[in-house]
């Protein structure tokens, strides 16, 4: 059964380009899409998927907070914050929720950086 990756990201324009990168990558791969951590949460809640990218900075609950809520309802999933976002601050706090850190842009080694990462433990 192929994998299924949620992207969460406040830019559509963000959530394009690495769903473009990630169908050249792991054509197999179902991909979803949300614009908040709100969404994020009911999106994993109806369609468990195994792989989530998720921004850190969006209006309303910010990626670690919908991180944390995600790792409560679907704790196998596999994480992986995508943002510029580089501070030592924020990649302590991916740390604290066992999630892994991948700088923007979202560019092919970037996204290759995420894949690998979900990858390792399936």
């Amino acid at each position: 059964m192929p994998h299924s990756l949620l992207i969460v990201d406040d830019s559509k324009v963000s959530r394009m380009m690495i769903k473009h990168k990630v169908s050249q990558l792991q054509p197999e791969w179902a991909v979803l899409e949300a614009g908040t951590g709100d969404e994020a949460i009911a999106m994993v809640r109806d369609h468990t998927p195994d792989f989530v990218t998720m921004d850190v900075n969006m209006p309303g609950i910010n990626g670690f907070e919908a991180a944390a809520q995600i790792r409560q309802i679907h704790p196998a999933c596999r994480i992986a914050m995508l943002t510029a976002n580089i501070q030592e601050s924020s990649r302590s706090k991916a740390a604290e929720l066992n999630v892994t850190f991948v700088q923007k842009p979202a560019t092919e080694a970037a996204i290759r950086q995420a894949i690998d990462y979900f990858l390792a433990a399936s």
